[in-house]
């Protein structure tokens, strides 16, 4: 006898968008969480979304999908993290011409303490979190400090998108089909700063760096060009990246509930000091995932001098950050 498996729930913030927009379809179509099993939907928007998100529900109707068990529709934050699951925490304010980084952490850090305290009185105690919304690595930190009553390894934030833009990069340089690029962790926070680790990075079955000789190319045009990737998108499109991060927020959270064979991914986790980091900031760094779900750092990477030093470069700029907007928040570190 085939046992019937339960909903997962799962909550989306600014389900709205345009980010939103493109995940919610996957989702419902079971690319995230596999083809049989069911999935409830959480849509939160603003109360001048909510018409928007009406349209958004209406297309999930018509495309039937057969695991798509309920809708719901919300601006209340208690309503919409209810017994969720998952939260994808994709809505946040953009940065506006003329916007100071501090101004969009005080605004967006406002917004995380509200839905971190909202998901710690509403959502399961088992829920896991994904933050999206810029400054992702931030303000998942401000919504876990807001939500004590859940552990802080159920918080993640998102570098897959940085991940899957780097393997590209170096596929297309070494002429080969991305697949074969692996074993590539993008380190730090999701900005400018971030690094892309090709010195551990496989193509084929050789490392890159044996490939691609070209050091110069990998760190002077490689390392920025991913770094850069999104605002070259908004200078090609008009538009932030939409659909390329919806596809890597269901890499994320799909690679999160499978158990890891042969690679590892890159995740904004918790830091308890790993390779140095600074313990108490959510940072990306490689992680692999069990059998029985749980995640874990992975141990035993080599990091070359150049490497320590762009990777303390972008844990400096989110200590940084962490000091601007606990500040602004009255939040203790």
């Amino acid at each position: 006898m085939i046992m019937k498996k339960n909903p997962i729930r799962v909550a989306v913030t600014g389900a709205a968008g345009n980010i939103g927009y493109a995940l919610l379809f996957r989702i419902a179509s079971g690319a995230m969480f596999g083809p049989d099993q069911p999935v409830a939907l959480n849509l939160i928007e603003i109360e001048p979304g909510m018409g928007a998100l009406k349209g958004v529900a209406m297309e999930l109707d018509d495309c039937a999908f057969p695991l798509l068990t309920e809708i719901v529709q919300t601006s209340d934050l208690s309503v919409g993290f209810k017994d969720v699951d998952w939260a994808l925490l994709v809505g946040s304010v953009p940065r506006k011409q003329g916007m100071e980084r501090a101004d969009l952490l005080g605004i967006n850090g406002k917004v995380f303490v509200g839905q971190g305290k909202a998901i710690n009185e509403n959502a399961k105690p088992s829920v896991r979190v994904v933050v999206v919304g810029n400054p992702c690595n931030t303000n998942c930190l401000i919504a876990m400090k807001s939500a004590p009553n859940i552990p802080d390894e159920q918080f993640f934030a998102m570098t897959r998108l940085d991940e899957n833009r780097a393997k590209t990069q170096l596929a297309q340089k070494a002429g080969v089909a991305v697949k074969e690029v692996s074993g590539l962790c993008v380190w730090g926070n999701h900005s400018p700063t971030m690094f892309p680790d090709f010195y551990n990075t496989k193509i084929g079955r050789q490392k890159a760096t044996a490939v691609i000789t070209d050091e110069a190319w990998l760190k002077d045009t490689f390392v920025p060009t991913v770094g850069q990737r999104g605002k070259a998108i908004i200078d090609a499109r008009g538009a932030s990246s939409a659909a390329s991060a919806a596809n890597a927020v269901v890499d994320t959270v799909r690679d999160l509930v499978t158990p890891t064979r042969g690679d590892y991914h890159s995740v904004c986790v918790i830091s308890r000091g790993e390779y140095g980091t600074p313990s108490g900031i959510i940072t990306s760094l490689p992680i692999k995932v069990d059998a029985v779900g749980k995640w874990r750092v992975v141990e035993g990477l080599r990091l070359t001098d150049y490497a320590k030093e762009q990777i303390a470069k972008s844990n400096e700029e989110l200590l940084e950050e962490r000091k601007v907007a606990f500040g602004q928040l009255g939040l203790s570190l």
